[in-house]
């Protein structure tokens, strides 16, 4: 005689997981992330940014320099009412050190572009989840600041020899970003309020906080930007108020793509989704985090009793 499996059992209803763990399971979609886009787009967004920057330039030579020279009196006498004005005794104290003066002015010609190139370079081979909230910070922090070189040009305070600051490339003949007249002219020497030399340093720096495991690397990220901000005042580059406005347009611009990016609504979400696929057949989106097994209910077979 056939056997027939009993019926199964009813299972008892599944009682509501704890507040906590509902609200990390509907933000589990939220962080779902797509592979990084493709190289020659990547390459195509710097030459754009990099075009908006010089335009700046050209902008500023039609206006004259006076304005740049009027916002470096007000910047002065700013931080002069608030006490913070130390880049000339920083100037200063940098000239009586000749090796410490050419070993700051190698480090402001150079590290601002190798190390900021190098962490995109890393957030795209090896942390592709975050490369894209992450740079798209850096793209916005810029564009933000291109905006200020235009509304305020701001000639900076090796320009003023008459208030007793000193360039230490021209004193010491050594290698700097300015020491050639080509580089000068293609340059955008007025382009001083906000500094991108502090905000993109603060921004390399909290990227090696963030996404580091080793001790010493997070350390780095908290000396770099201490170091780039020393270095562009005491080599009279930069006023402390550059400083600070590099720092909170950069902070500024993580926030807001962290709001575009991490916390999106869902809506938005699978529309970028959508939008991958049909413009990059190629891309692989990352799945959403599968259930634990203990989260699944196990099939019961015929014949046994769950």
């Amino acid at each position: 005689m056939a056997q027939i499996a009993p019926p199964a059992p009813r299972r008892a209803p599944a009682h509501p997981a704890p507040r906590g763990e509902q609200r990390r399971a509907a933000a589990a979609p939220r962080h779902r992330v797509f592979t990084v886009p493709p190289v020659w787009r990547e390459l195509l967004l710097i030459v754009l940014f990099y075009t908006g920057y010089s335009l700046t330039r050209i902008v500023l030579v039609q206006d004259g320099t006076a304005p740049a020279f009027a916002h470096a009196d007000q910047i002065l006498r700013l931080e002069g009412a608030l006490g913070i004005d130390v880049e000339l005794s920083l100037n200063q104290a940098l000239l009586e050190v000749p090796w410490l003066a050419r070993a700051a002015n190698f480090f402001y010609a150079t590290m601002h572009f190798a190390v900021t190139l190098g962490m995109v370079v890393w957030l795209y081979l090896r942390r592709p989840r975050d490369y894209r909230w992450l740079r798209t910070s850096l793209m916005i922090a810029t564009g933000a600041a291109v905006l200020g070189f235009w509304l305020f040009p701001l000639a900076p305070p090796r320009f003023l020899s008459e208030a007793g600051f000193v360039d230490p490339v021209t004193a010491l003949q050594s290698f700097g970003l300015y020491a050639s007249d080509a580089s000068a002219t293609m340059t955008n020497q007025y382009a001083a309020m906000p500094s991108m030399h502090a905000g993109w340093a603060l921004w390399c720096g909290f990227v090696l906080v963030r996404l580091t495991s080793r001790w010493w690397l997070k350390a780095l990220g908290v000396l770099y930007p201490t170091t780039t901000t020393l270095v562009i005042i005491a080599t009279a580059n930069h006023y402390v108020l550059d400083a600070v406005a590099g720092f909170g347009v950069v902070a500024g611009a993580l926030a807001l793509s962290w709001l575009l990016y991490v916390r999106r609504p869902r809506p938005l979400l699978d529309g970028a989704d959508r939008l991958v696929r049909r413009f990059s057949p190629g891309a692989v989106a990352v799945p959403a985090p599968r259930p634990a097994p203990a989260d699944r209910p196990e099939p019961v077979a015929a014949g046994r009793s769950a």
